[in-house]
């Protein structure tokens, strides 16, 4: 399992390939948030790292933030990167109900240390 974690504190640019308000192209949720990935790097299961936009509440295309915490699932090796305006965090609990619409699958827990 990749360790993600160093990305935690760091300003990232996420490129948005689901807006808020999109559905999932397999699956039929929506997306109550923006969620997108980092260009750049490599996740296991060979795309690029995942990540959740929280605080923005308008689609978006590209965001600026920074990573606030990394969502680990214990029983898959896709973790999630957590994104946020500078300045803005969100508590453990808030983070998981923001984004309990994909989580509730998965056996996930809030990391908030390198």
């Amino acid at each position: 399992m990749m360790d993600v974690r160093h990305f935690i504190g760091q300003t990232l640019t996420a490129e948005v390939d689901r807006p808020l308000g999109s559905h999932h192209p397999q699956h039929a949720f929506l997306y109550p948030l923006n969620y997108g990935f980092i260009p750049g790097t490599l996740a296991p299961d060979g795309d690029a790292l995942d990540c959740y936009i929280l605080g923005v509440f308008e689609p978006l295309a590209v965001f600026t933030g920074t990573c606030i915490a990394v969502l680990h699932r214990r029983d898959d090796d896709d973790d999630k990167l957590v994104l946020a305006p500078a300045g803005r965090e969100f508590s453990d609990g808030q983070i998981l109900a923001l984004t309990e619409f994909q989580e509730q699958w998965f056996d996930t827990v809030v990391l908030r240390e390198k």
